[in-house]
C-alpha cells in the first residue's frame, strides 16, 4: 500500500511539474506577442520625439491623449474609414453570396467533371498575386473601373477560391438526408439551400465573413493599384500621410492604427465561439 502511495505521490508530483512548464510557455507567449501592441499603444501616448528613446520608457508619463484627436484631424481619417467601410461590407457580402453558391454545387451537384473543376479551383490557389495582379490591372483599366472601388468589390461576387473550399468543406459534413427529406417535401434545390443548409452554416458563414471583414479593411496593396483620387483612399493608405520622406510622426501613427485595430478586435471578441466552431468543423470530410 505504502508503495502504491508513493507511486501515486509522484505521478501526481510529475504531472503538477509539467502543468507549470506548460504554463510557463505559455505565460512566455503571450508576453511576446503582447509585447509589440504594449509598445504600440505606449507609443501612442507619447510625444513623436520621446518614442524612439534609448533606453526606452515603459510607461508614457504623462499620457499625451491629444496625439489621438490630432491624428485623426490631421488627415481625413472619417472619409477614409467610411471608404473603408463600404469596401469592407460589399466584400463580405460578396464573398457570402458567391463563395456559399459554388461551394454547395461542389459538395451536392451531381455534374460530369465537377472534381476536375474543384481541383482547378484549387489550383489557383496556389498562384501568387504578383502572377495576376499585371493581368487583372489591365483588364479592370481597360473597362475603365480604375480609380472606383469596383475593383475591390466586383471580384468577391465573382467567388474567392479559398472560401468556396472553407465553406464546400463544410457542407460535406452535414447530412444529406435532411436535403432528401426536403425534396421528399416538395423542396427545390434554392429552397433547400436557403432554408437549410445556410441556416446550419452559420458558424462557416462567420468565419468566412470575419476573414474578409479581416483582409479587406487591412488591405493595402489593391487600394493602392487601383485608387489615385485622395478623396476614394482607405485607412491603410490614409496612414502613409504620417511617414514621409524625411521624418515620420510615430505618435500619430500608433495612435491612428491602434483606432484602426479596434473594429477588428471588437468583431473578433463578440464572433469568436462562432469563428472558433466554423474553423473546427471545416476541413473534416474530403
Amino acid at each position: 500500500m505504502k508503495e502504491m502511495k508513493g507511486t501515486k505521490n509522484g505521478v501526481g508530483a510529475h504531472r503538477r511539474q509539467s502543468h507549470l512548464v506548460v504554463y510557463g510557455l505559455l505565460l512566455a507567449g503571450t508576453v511576446v506577442f503582447l509585447l509589440p501592441f504594449y509598445w504600440m499603444v505606449i507609443s501612442a501616448l507619447k510625444p513623436s520625439y520621446a518614442v524612439l528613446d534609448f533606453p526606452p520608457r515603459w510607461l508614457p508619463i504623462p499620457p499625451r491623449w491629444a496625439n489621438f484627436r490630432e491624428a485623426l484631424t490631421y488627415v481625413p481619417f472619417g472619409r477614409y474609414a467610411l471608404n473603408t467601410l463600404f469596401i469592407t461590407i460589399f466584400s463580405v457580402l460578396g464573398n457570402l453570396f458567391s463563395a456559399s453558391l459554388v461551394a454547395y454545387g461542389f459538395a451536392r451537384l451531381r455534374a460530369p467533371g465537377k472534381n476536375v473543376l474543384f481541383l482547378i479551383l484549387l489550383a489557383t490557389m496556389m498562384l501568387p498575386y504578383p502572377v495576376t495582379m499585371v493581368p487583372v490591372f489591365v483588364i479592370f483599366s481597360k473597362l475603365g473601373w480604375v480609380n472606383s472601388f469596383k475593383p475591390l468589390i466586383v471580384p468577391t461576387f465573382l467567388g474567392t477560391p479559398f472560401y468556396i473550399f472553407l465553406l464546400r468543406q463544410f457542407f460535406l459534413t452535414l447530412p444529406a438526408e435532411l436535403e432528401d427529406a426536403a425534396r421528399i417535401d416538395g423542396a427545390n434545390t434554392a429552397q433547400i439551400l436557403a432554408y437549410i443548409i445556410l441556416p446550419l452554416a452559420v458558424p462557416a458563414m462567420a468565419t468566412v465573413a470575419i476573414f474578409t471583414f479581416q483582409n479587406t479593411w487591412n488591405d493595402f496593396l489593391g487600394p493602392l493599384i487601383y485608387l489615385n483620387d485622395q478623396a476614394h483612399y482607405t485607412i491603410t493608405l490614409g496612414l502613409s500621410f504620417f511617414r514621409s520622406t524625411y521624418q515620420t510622426n510615430w505618435s500619430y501613427l500608433m495612435a491612428a492604427s491602434l483606432v484602426t485595430m479596434l473594429p477588428m478586435v471588437v468583431l473578433f471578441f463578440f464572433a469568436q465561439r462562432l469563428f472558433i466552431e466554423g474553423i473546427s468543423l471545416t476541413g473534416v470530410k474530403g
